[in-house]
């Protein structure tokens, strides 16, 4: 089983090697990732644009102090909206956000609205706070990492986090994997700093 972020296959790496892509995928689909909606906002000429999409790729990526990291594809409106905004928000997923996981996986934000029909409220730097995902937490954007790939890394401080009062079984990969996504592998730039035409 490959994933779909992965192209199945080999290819030449830049040492002459070969990367199984089909061993990656598989590696990489055992972890069974919980996933999580981020959302981004920005305030520009026209007033505030606001953007989100279902995310895979985060992590904590300090304890002290408390920093948290996420990946975004360079072909998704909400990473083009991130690299303006000041504050990122991470929505962690339960198993009954389903509905939610498949409106901001599969609907670009380049052409809809996707906070239309979803209940929201502007947290730090106007980022947009899904009212029905209390488990959450908001980073303050201090780095942005290109390392050549088809995603970007934006990390930060936490400034925020909340829970809800019970506990919840996080929403996971496999529960998603057969989603379309808004944009599709083939949209990533190449090469990668690139936008896609």
């Amino acid at each position: 089983m490959t994933t779909p972020f992965l192209p199945a296959g080999g290819r030449d790496d830049m040492d002459g090697g070969t990367v199984d892509h089909d061993a990656l995928g598989r590696l990489a689909a055992a972890t069974d990732t919980a996933m999580v909606v981020v959302t981004a906002a920005m305030e520009g000429a026209g007033g505030w644009e606001r953007a989100g999409c279902l995310v895979g790729f985060h992590s904590q990526s300090s304890i002290d102090p408390p920093r948290y990291a996420v990946w975004l594809s360079k072909a998704n409106h909400t990473y083009r909206v991130a690299l303006f905004g000041d504050h990122l928000a991470v929505h962690f997923l339960g198993e009954a956000d389903l509905e939610l996981a498949k409106h901001f996986g599969t609907v670009t934000g380049d052409e809809d609205d996707k906070f239309g029909g979803w209940e929201w409220q502007p947290g730090p730097g106007g980022v947009p706070l899904l009212v029905d995902c209390a488990n959450r937490l908001v980073i303050r954007r201090d780095a942005v990492f290109d390392s050549g790939g088809d995603h970007v890394s934006f990390s930060g401080d936490v400034v925020e986090a909340s829970t809800a009062e019970e506990s919840f079984v996080p929403l996971r990969f496999d529960a998603v994997a057969g989603l379309d996504a808004a944009h599709p592998a083939e949209e990533r730039p190449r090469p990668p700093t690139e936008r896609a035409g």
